[in-house]
C-alpha cells in the first residue's frame, strides 16, 4: 500500500509563509481561502516557568488537508466527488461536486471551502499532478527553512525527500540543479525520538501528515 504524506520539522519552520503563498499562487486560491495555512501556536508558558518572557515557547504549524487514512469527507459525500486514490491522497472530482459542502462540515480540520465562482469545494491536492511526474509538492520545494519533506508513510519518514542544497552539488547554485536534487529528512534533520513525532488530533479519521517537534510542548 501507499500513503503519501508530508512531514514538517517544526523546529526548522520559521513561519515565513512561503509554502502558503506558493500554494495560493500556483492553485489560484481565492482571497480569504487557503489550501495551506501557517498557524502560530503560542506563546505558551513553559512548564514550571514564570509564564513571562523568556519562560515561554511557541512554534509555527502549517495546516492543510491531512489526507486522512479514513477521511470523513469521503464517507459523507453524496456523489463520490470526494474520493481516496491508491496513493493515499484524498481528491475532489469537480465534475461530480454539487457544492453541498457536506465534506467541509465533516472535516475536523476546517481545510475545505466552497469556491463561490465555480460552486465546487476545493482543498489541498498534495500537488497530485507534480507528484505523478516525479516532482515534489510546491510547498515542499519552496520551503525556505527546508522544514518540509514528502514521501510514503509506508516506507518510513526518515526517507522523506526535500530539495537538496548547492553545497551538495559541489558549489553549483543553479536553480534547476538544486530543485532537481534530493535530500532525505534523516540526512539533514536533527535527531528526534518517537515521542517528538506528532499528528493533529485523531477523531477516527487517522490523519496522515506528520509533525516533528523537539524541546517544546505539542499543543495542536
Amino acid at each position: 500500500m501507499t500513503q503519501y504524506s508530508i512531514v514538517t520539522d517544526l523546529n526548522r519552520c520559521v513561519g515565513c509563509l512561503a509554502c502558503s503563498v506558493a500554494c495560493k499562487v500556483v492553485n489560484d486560491v481565492p482571497v480569504g481561502n487557503y489550501w495551506n495555512k501557517v498557524l502560530r501556536v503560542g506563546p505558551n508558558p513553559v512548564e514550571g516557568g514564570s509564564g513571562h518572557f523568556p519562560d515561554v515557547e511557541m512554534y509555527y504549524l502549517p495546516m492543510q488537508c491531512q489526507h486522512c487514512e479514513e477521511p470523513a469527507c469521503v464517507s459523507v459525500c453524496p456523489t463520490n466527488a470526494s474520493h481516496k486514490l491508491e496513493d493515499g491522497t484524498v481528491q475532489i472530482d469537480k465534475s461530480k461536486c454539487i457544492g453541498c459542502q457536506f465534506c467541509a462540515m465533516a472535516c475536523p480540520y476546517n481545510v475545505r471551502y466552497l469556491n463561490e465562482e465555480e460552486k465546487v469545494v476545493e482543498k489541498c491536492t498534495l500537488c497530485e499532478q507534480k507528484v505523478a511526474q516525479g516532482e515534489l509538492p510546491h510547498c515542499v520545494t519552496t520551503c525556505g527553512g527546508r522544514a518540509r519533506f514528502f514521501g510514503d508513510l509506508d516506507q518510513g519518514i526518515d526517507g522523506f525527500l526535500a530539495p537538496g542544497d548547492y553545497e551538495s552539488l559541489d558549489g553549483s547554485k543553479d536553480y534547476d540543479a538544486v530543485h532537481a536534487s534530493r535530500v532525505t529528512l534523516k540526512e539533514i534533520a536533527e535527531p528526534y525520538g518517537q515521542d517528538e513525532v506528532h499528528r493533529v488530533p485523531d477523531v477516527g479519521n487517522r490523519p496522515s501528515l506528520v509533525y516533528i517537534l523537539r524541546g517544546r510542548t505539542w499543543k495542536a
